[in-house]
């Protein structure tokens, strides 16, 4: 990899480069603003990014000896605007939050990544508390990285467009339907949401706290692997340390009971996913899951409208006419959600978890669709997260993968998925995966 262009490295490729002395921090920040100077006029990215203030972080970070570095040493990391940072204004894409000014504290996550020696590089755009599907409204809405027609998914909006248009190796996201590996999959970027818990959410906007999980987008899944050991993400059983192989491994592919909502392009990744698999060795199964699987998304939605009416009562009481109708409706009850369908619905829920991680525990991995389709056309949108939402409210660690295409030569993701607290083996798995899928998909990962 040259070093004439340090932007087009990832996480994994630009870490043991800084520790060594190979690259600067400085260095490596100043291409990467070059970068975001060249690209985010069209993409929009960002709600905040300050040069002086990252160059002043290199600077500090450069003057560390080597006894000091931690072992994200100088690793830059976009963190989307729900996640408190003390140094950065906090805006959550809300009219009643839109300040320069910073609160003054670190989310926890932020905090766990500084002390390792991350640079926190800026704030990307999200939609409002992370949980409408309309664009950010203080920014002309955020491009895809791709096609700046078409939307970068959400609510992680400028965290996939951000990553995927090279602008930051890592970026933080949250996911509490789909807003990890849908922006993932439209902009051509790997996305992890691990166990639900295993990763604090202190610090974070919350909507669900039965479902919001923080996560990442990064370039490989190798960028992940640095991540999960810096939040010491910790598997129920030891994962082993050498390379998974595909021959001889089994492997499921699930449709769900949302496959009827499967665009071609989908459905053609799916099938050439399996193709490709058993080229390769692996012993390839189609999954059917139980007939109560199919009432999850319900459940999902209704654990949403409850939690959404409890979470955002403050910011209604403050003044509503400043929050998206959505919102607004969360806090109204407009679907007239009873509680009685709220346990249901959490009981239920609770009952599937222990039943998929049995039924994942028969295969290596799961593989399973990420989206309807290629990212839609229309920035006002952030797209149909229905794909990724089972896998949310079972709290199972999910990864999506790149490699294939669509219609329109765009990229189109496949979700990688595990029982839960099985983060390791899933990343250990899907680096095999993900690495024939780059290589034989038919997509290519080239910056714009």
């Amino acid at each position: 990899m040259s070093l004439q262009a340090p932007w087009r490295l990832t996480a994994a490729e630009a870490l043991p480069l800084l520790r060594e002395d190979k690259l600067t921090v400085t260095d490596y920040v100043k291409s990467l603003l070059e970068r975001v100077q060249a690209r985010d006029p069209e993409v929009k990215a960002w709600v905040w990014i300050e040069p002086s203030l990252i160059l002043q972080q290199a600077k500090e970070l450069d003057g560390l000896s080597a006894s000091e570095r931690g072992p994200l040493f100088g690793l830059p990391i976009a963190v989307k605007d729900v996640i408190l940072t003390k140094d950065m204004p906090t805006q959550y894409n809300s009219r009643l939050y839109e300040s320069e000014t910073p609160i003054a504290i670190d989310a926890n996550c932020i905090i766990t990544l500084r002390a390792q020696g991350a640079l926190i590089f800026g704030k990307t755009s999200t939609t409002e508390f992370a949980s409408s599907k309309q664009g950010n409204w203080h920014q002309n809405l955020t491009r895809n990285a791709r096609d700046s027609k078409r939307t970068p998914g959400g609510s992680s909006s400028g965290s996939g467009a951000a990553v995927g248009d090279y602008q930051v190796p890592i970026a933080l996201g949250t996911q509490t339907g789909g807003s990890i590996v849908r922006p993932a999959s439209f902009n051509g970027g790997y996305g992890f949401k691990p166990t639900h818990g295993a990763i604090s959410r202190e610090g974070l906007a919350q909507w669900s706290p039965s479902l919001d999980t923080l996560g990442f987008f990064g370039r490989s899944v190798d960028d992940f692997e640095v991540l999960a050991a810096a939040f010491r993400l910790n598997d129920a059983e030891v994962a082993s340390s050498e390379a998974f192989k595909l021959q001889g491994a089994k492997i499921g592919f699930c449709k769900t009971h949302n496959w009827p909502k499967a665009g071609q392009g989908t459905i053609d990744a799916m099938a050439k996913a399996q193709k490709i698999l058993t080229a390769h060795g692996a012993q390839v199964d189609d999954v059917e899951l139980p007939g109560d699987f199919s009432r999850v998304l319900d459940w999902h939605a209704d654990v949403l409208v409850g939690e959404g009416q409890t979470s955002f009562l403050g910011q209604y009481l403050l003044d509503k006419d400043k929050l998206h109708e959505s919102i607004q409706g969360y806090v109204d009850n407009s679907r007239k959600l009873t509680h009685r369908q709220l346990l249901d619905a959490y009981d239920n829920v609770a009952r599937l978890r222990p039943a998929f991680d049995e039924l994942a525990r028969n295969y290596d991995i799961i593989i399973t669709p990420s989206v309807v389709d290629e990212a839609p056309l229309g920035l006002e949108n952030t797209g149909d997260m229905s794909f990724c939402s089972m896998w949310t409210i079972l709290h199972v660690p999910a990864i999506n993968l790149v490699g294939f295409e669509g219609a329109n030569g765009l990229p189109i993701g496949l979700t990688a998925v595990g029982p839960r607290y099985t983060d390791r083996k899933l990343l250990r798995v899907a680096k095999a995966i993900g690495d024939v899928f780059e290589a034989e998909g038919g997509w290519v990962a080239d910056p714009l």
